[in-house]
């Protein structure tokens, strides 16, 4: 149908392309004779002053011709005076007739006619005058009398008139073609007329049978796109159970993962406990190594948490003003311990690098990761480029990138010469739990962490690689254009300072309390315990000896951060330090730590600890 409307439609224009064609055929017409006639309205003005030169020069000649006479008669100079002015303008007219009747036109051969009778009528009148002037007048009266001067005369007369004739000829030639083209133009400008008149009855019959064709399509095309709209509910229903098949295989996958490392490490805790357990009932105390399993695996637990909440950029962040280059450049000897000798390590500082506004620690963390993945990827033998540049992600490169915001960052490229990655292993190198390496070699959340993290920073990472190229990772980091404030520097936490200090612990879970409250008496400091902000807040304002309270966030009733705020309006001026397993809470806001916070993370080593209590207690 709607081809067949489209035809239709072009042969519709057709008759009102025939009628434009004909008005511009007659314009273009009226423009050729509007022209011709300019040309007609040239040449008559041209003819008419060529005629006036013509009687002007012949009234020059007879006014000679007269002077001439009278002077012959009565002897006067005076009658001389005619003569005189029409030899001074003779040579004038000449030329103007040379100019408008040139050589090769109709009439050059009058011309020539007219000049060569001039010439001879003035070389009689001059004649006459000088033997007039000699004082031969008879022979002068002889020179009159012979008829030269006549025959002279008759021929300017008739070469003059010839002259006129053909100018005549022409220009009634020319009035009668204008004429022949007026009457074919008013004859052709009625025809178009009339068949400007039948085209427009015919396009106007039919319009309107192509109208009820155009109703007819329409129909149809609506019929067409309601079909086509539930055509398009219908797979954007089948895309949307596709998405929730994938995003379960996503959250299986990392369940999957999360499991089976959990329960790796959990095997290893119970096991070593219940040996430790045994031993110690039949009164063995060789346990140590038992302990040592646990604690690694209880560590290994919590980095993998840690990597948890880096992916799910839910890690607390502390940014600080950072310059890449030194940062760099500072990894150099941790970087040669970590690789080995057999990887050559080069790194390429661009001069004049901005500075970036992230949490330090965690750009050298997602540098390690990095260089490790590298040094698996060259089986631990090769080359790694670490390479840091100013760079701009243009508008274009953020429409094919969504997640990019177009800007100035600051890279820092992970290059390496190994094995690299086809694109399906790109596709995919960024998601929890996926890894290509040996279940000896890693978890698969190293990239994970790092994509976490830079996202989390408000970041870009791209992945550059080909199948035995090697790979090139680049890290963007928004570029800092704030005013740099210097790091304040924190106070070191001196291990041999005794701690005999009093804390509060406020903590709502009776086993981490207990536990938690173990590890403050090992370190030697006075604990009064409190399971929750109202009870903590009792305690503070019975003892004045408190020095600082360690609190849980996540609490009925008032949160740790409240309780820091409550017992701050009331007085009570002891530090804090906040600790928590979860981030997302009252003193973390995307994903940055809150100024002036002291944060510990759950779960945390006695060595952490201890060094975190210091460091505040230190602080004046």
């Amino acid at each position: 149908m709607i081809a067949r409307l489209r035809r239709a439609l072009r042969w519709q224009a057709l008759p009102l392309l025939a009628g434009f064609a004909i008005v511009a055929a007659i314009i273009g017409a009226r423009a050729i004779l509007a022209e011709a006639q300019i040309t007609d309205r040239d040449a008559s003005r041209e003819a008419i002053e060529a005629q006036q030169l013509l009687s002007g020069l012949l009234s020059l000649v007879q006014d000679a011709e007269t002077g001439q006479r009278g002077y012959l008669l009565t002897g006067e100079k005076s009658y001389l005076q005619p003569y005189q002015h029409a030899l001074e303008g003779m040579p004038v007219l000449l030329a103007r007739v040379d100019e408008m009747l040139p050589a090769g036109s109709d009439r050059a051969q009058q011309v020539v006619g007219i000049k060569d009778a001039l010439a001879r009528k003035q070389a009689e009148l001059a004649e006459t005058i000088r033997l007039y002037d000699s004082g031969n007048m008879a022979k002068a009266l002889d020179v009159v009398r012979s008829g030269r001067g006549k025959l002279d005369m008759d021929q300017i007369r008739a070469n003059i008139d010839a002259i006129r004739r053909i100018d005549g000829a022409s220009l009634n030639a020319r009035a009668l073609r204008m004429e022949e083209i007026e009457g074919w133009l008013r004859v052709g400008s009625f025809a178009a007329l009339l068949g400007i008149f039948l085209l427009g009855i015919y396009t106007i019959r039919q319009s309107s049978r192509r109208f009820s064709a155009v109703v007819a399509a329409q129909n149809e095309l609506s019929a067409k796109n309601a079909a086509l709209v539930n055509e398009i509910e219908t797979r954007e229903k089948a895309e949307a159970q596709l998405r929730q098949v994938q995003k379960m295989e996503a959250v299986g996958q990392l369940t999957g993962g999360i499991a089976h490392d959990f329960n790796n490490m959990l095997a290893v805790i119970t096991s070593a406990m219940n040996l430790a357990q045994r031993k110690l009932s039949r009164g063995e105390y060789d346990v140590q190594s038992f302990v040592e399993a646990a604690a690694d695996a209880a560590a290994r637990a919590a980095n993998l948490t840690a990597r948890l909440l880096a992916f799910s950029r839910q890690q607390p962040l502390a940014p600080q003003i950072v310059d890449a280059n030194r940062l760099v450049t500072g990894m150099s000897d941790l970087l040669r311990r970590t690789l080995g000798q057999a990887i050559e390590i080069e790194t390429v500082l661009a001069g004049g690098l901005w500075k970036t506004h992230a949490d330090p620690s965690q750009v050298e963390n997602a540098v390690i990761n990095l260089a490790v993945n590298a040094r698996d990827a060259m089986d631990e033998k090769g080359k790694l480029t670490i390479e840091t540049a100013n760079c701009y992600l243009d508008e274009a490169y953020a429409a094919d990138h969504p997640e990019v915001k177009a800007g100035q960052y600051v890279m820092i490229a992970v290059t390496d010469t190994g094995t690299g990655m086809p694109p399906d292993v790109i596709a995919r190198a960024f998601e929890p739990f996926f890894t290509t390496k040996p279940l000896t070699k890693g978890t698969g959340l190293g990239l994970s962490q790092v994509f976490g993290f830079v996202k989390q920073s408000g970041g870009h990472v791209k992945i550059y690689s080909e199948p035995a190229e090697g790979t090139t990772i680049k890290i963007y980091l928004p570029r800092f254009t704030g005013s740099e404030e210097a790091v304040p520097a924190k106070a070191s936490a001196r291990s041999d300072v005794p701690a005999t200090e009093t804390i509060l612990l406020v903590e709502d879970d009776a086993r981490v309390r207990a536990s938690t409250s173990a590890i403050l008496l090992e370190l030697g400091y006075t604990v009064i315990e409190a399971a929750g902000s109202e009870e903590a807040l009792g305690k503070l304002a019975e003892n004045a000896a408190i020095a600082l309270m360690l609190t849980d966030i996540v609490m009925p009733g008032l949160n740790g951060r409240q309780l820091a705020e409550e017992a701050k309006k009331r007085g009570l001026s002891a530090k804090v330090v906040f600790m928590t397993g979860f981030t997302r809470n009252a003193v973390v806001h995307n994903g940055v730590l809150d100024h002036d916070v002291h944060f510990i993370a759950k779960p945390f080593t006695l060595e952490q600890l201890a060094t975190k209590l210091r460091d505040v207690l230190a602080v004046a």
